[in-house]
């Protein structure tokens, strides 16, 4: 398994159980299509991750990993401002070891946002298949 974040890589998305996983879930039943090598994994908030995890993750292989989160309407008191500062020291981490920091995203997904959903996880695909953040803008 490649572990330099090309397209063949796996796509992690951590999803609260409250917001982003019901997001998820609207984008099953609708049947829209998303990327096989994607793997949704339901958390109560991803706070609850260090910095240490996303760097395995990558070490591991994961070639992408998208944070969707409630946002600031977070069940949890200040579990989205917490988060927020973790990923961006995550990301001083995975410059300082030469892995790309657009490999790892945040984002605010709300329990009918199929779109957004897709478009996070379309967004990654391309950004993993092409190896540049040119491919996110927009």
């Amino acid at each position: 398994m490649p572990s330099d974040g090309t397209a063949a890589s796996k796509i992690l998305i951590l999803a609260t159980s409250a917001c982003a996983y019901p997001g998820a879930d609207n984008v099953g039943q609708i049947h829209a299509e998303y990327p096989a090598n994607t793997y949704i994994l339901k958390v109560p908030t991803p706070a609850i991750f260090p910095e240490s995890f996303y760097i395995r993750c990558f070490q591991k292989g994961v070639g992408g990993i998208i944070v969707m989160s409630c946002g600031h309407e977070c069940p949890y008191p200040g579990a989205y401002e917490a988060l927020a500062a973790r990923i961006g020291q995550t990301h001083k981490l995975m410059a300082e070891q030469g892995i790309e920091t657009y490999r790892l995203r945040l984002c605010a997904i709300c329990t009918v946002c199929a779109k957004a959903f897709l478009q996070e996880v379309h967004r990654m695909s391309q950004l993993l298949s092409t190896g540049s953040v040119a491919a996110g803008a927009g």
